[in-house]
């Protein structure tokens, strides 16, 4: 049995967004919940960059296009939010896609629309 990658790291940034969505529940836009989340990670001192564009390449050879994760906590940790009924395969290739670009491990896909509780998907590359 392999160990779990970033246990604490993604336990503390989970206890983040279930605070989150304890205070705001579901049926806000995705920026709101952006903007939760940057003052409770703050809050909880959990080192995190917002929106940071990021390079993408083909070949080696740079892209002008740039991708924008929403959240890169503790230098490692993709944090990809969404607020729709449900997440589908589109949001989680999507994090898979971060995960290549960045060369990361792990990417946490957080889904606040979601009722009667979070819901929320571990992906890891």
């Amino acid at each position: 049995m392999s160990d779990i990658i970033f246990k604490l790291e993604s336990f503390e940034i989970m206890g983040a967004c279930f605070e989150v969505y304890k205070e705001k529940g579901c049926g806000f836009v995705e920026s709101v919940y952006q903007e939760c989340l940057e003052l409770e990670l703050n809050d909880r001192k959990i080192p995190f960059q917002p929106q940071t564009e990021l390079a993408l390449t083909y070949k080696s050879r740079p892209l002008k296009s740039r991708f924008k994760p929403d959240f890169i906590c503790h230098g490692k940790i993709i944090l990809e939010l969404k607020a729709v009924s449900a997440l589908n395969d589109e949001h989680r290739a999507q994090v898979q896609n971060y995960l290549r670009a960045t060369q990361f491990k792990l990417g946490l896909l957080v889904n606040f629309a979601h009722y009667p509780k979070l819901e929320y998907e571990r992906i890891v590359l």
